[in-house]
């Protein structure tokens, strides 16, 4: 049985133009900052909120002029220029990414997803992988640079992400030791140097619950900023019947759940319905293995 994603992750949707036009002409991003809207972001990922909003607020009341450690994200729909900042400390009704879930459209998706990403390469971005030399923001905080002008870019992880089903009406969802008892949801792991995204599949399924997969089949991606990941989603078919074996040490326990089981869960909300008593709670849908299981189960 093959399927397709019903939606676009939530974390894939943006309204927000990039405008990478904009980010290497300084005197274009001076101008813009004039009527442009600032977004602080604090050390633990927490942000303002105004009235539920996104609490974005005028950049000059920051700064006269563009701040070497503010990120151009792009340009919302009636023009203004956007950025964001990171802050030390935040004050007020702050909420964080994961938090926001089902309350999340996508203009505020378009400014998340890249405010995070970035803000969290740039803390760990001070000096150079080549030389250890000493960078400072460019192109509107898209690079940094040294002042012998090497020039280095913002660094993505890709990690795989798979549902694996039988073919038929069971599919195969794991818990890790850190997550709450009956929270379980599907097999992910990053991609090594020199592999494949399909080869990267087979074998983080095969360390993490023993089982061999086959018919892989791309579905979508979504970004990750936490901290800089990129979600590259898969379907494949296992076997029931293999030995489940769990020798990495990632995984406390795999079972193989029916369609059934998975609607039910569906409709008992995400994980935070964790008091519900259900036998199964599924991510939330901010996670794209949200938007992968619902496909699969059809919902």
């Amino acid at each position: 049985m093959s399927f397709t994603l019903k939606d676009v992750p939530l974390l894939s949707r943006s309204t927000i133009d990039r405008a990478e036009h904009i980010r290497a002409d300084e005197q274009a991003l001076k101008e813009g900052w004039a009527q442009a809207l600032l977004l602080h972001v604090d050390r633990r990922g927490r942000f303002r909120r105004t009235g539920g909003a996104l609490a974005l607020e005028p950049a000059v009341d920051y700064s006269a002029e563009p701040s070497s450690n503010a990120v151009f994200l792009g340009t919302d729909p009636d023009g203004r220029h956007l950025w964001a900042i990171r802050e030390p400390e935040l004050t007020g009704d702050l909420t964080d990414l994961r938090a926001l879930a089902g309350d999340l459209d996508d203009y505020t998706a378009g400014i998340l997803t890249a405010a995070m990403a970035l803000l969290n390469w740039h803390d760990k971005a001070g000096f150079s992988g080549a030389d250890g030399a000493t960078t400072a923001t460019s192109r509107g905080g898209w690079s940094r640079t040294t002042e012998a002008g090497h020039e280095e870019f913002p660094r993505i992880d890709p990690a795989v992400i798979c549902l694996i089903h039988d073919g038929g009406d069971r599919v195969l969802l794991a818990r890790q030791h850190s997550w709450p008892p009956t929270l379980f949801s599907l097999l992910a792991g990053f991609v090594e140097a020199g592999e494949s995204l399909e080869r990267c599949v087979e074998r983080e399924v095969l360390e993490e619950v023993g089982v061999h997969v086959r018919d892989i089949t791309y579905l979508g991606s979504q970004p990750w900023p936490f901290p800089r990941s990129l979600m590259l989603g898969f379907a494949a078919v296992g076997d029931p019947e293999e030995e489940l074996v769990f020798s990495d040490g990632e995984i406390a326990e795999a079972h193989w759940f029916t369609r059934a089981e998975v609607r039910e869960a569906l409709e008992q909300g995400d994980w935070s319905a964790r008091e519900s008593g259900s036998r199964l709670l599924l991510p939330s849908s901010i996670s794209i293995a949200r938007t992968i299981v619902e496909s699969w189960a059809g919902v």
